[in-house]
């Protein structure tokens, strides 16, 4: 299964939400779970530099199911996954991509959000990651109860 349409927009809005509280500006990706891109948002005035990278951290992280940061811990020096940033067209290995996955544990996407320090950019994906969540546990409900 992968993200749907639905629960981009989502993310997006919430992801949005959280930069204008912090007074950031943001470029915000959503991939599906074969690293599509299926929305993208640049608010006005974010970097342009942050656009491709906030798409490489919802890739990298749709790839290997985990948030970029963890891998970004494995890909220091003597590290499991080290130098892993150079396959796959190169890969960004610092937080602001947080993978998604249903309520099964399978991965069906991520979030990518640059433009700010990667704390910030980490703290607005997860925002974002959080109302993709929200949307599924809403739609498994109405399933239920129809």
């Amino acid at each position: 299964m992968n993200i749907t349409l639905a629960q981009a927009e989502a993310a997006i809005k919430a992801a949005k939400a959280k930069a204008t509280d912090l007074n950031l500006l943001m470029n915000i990706s959503i991939v599906d779970s074969g690293a599509n891109l299926v929305a993208f948002a640049r608010m006005d005035g974010a970097w342009l530099g942050s656009a491709d990278i906030s798409i490489k951290k919802a890739k990298t992280s749709a790839w290997f199911f985990m948030n970029t940061g963890d891998i970004g811990a494995l890909s220091q020096p003597g590290g499991s996954l080290y130098n892993i940033e150079h396959s796959n067209g190169g890969l960004i290995t610092f937080p602001g991509g947080i993978a998604i996955q249903d309520e099964e544990g399978t991965t069906i996407g991520a979030i990518g959000v640059s433009g700010s320090t990667v704390e910030n950019d980490h703290t607005v994906a997860k925002a974002g990651a959080d109302a993709i969540i929200q949307v599924s546990v809403k739609r498994e409900k109405a399933v239920h109860n129809n």
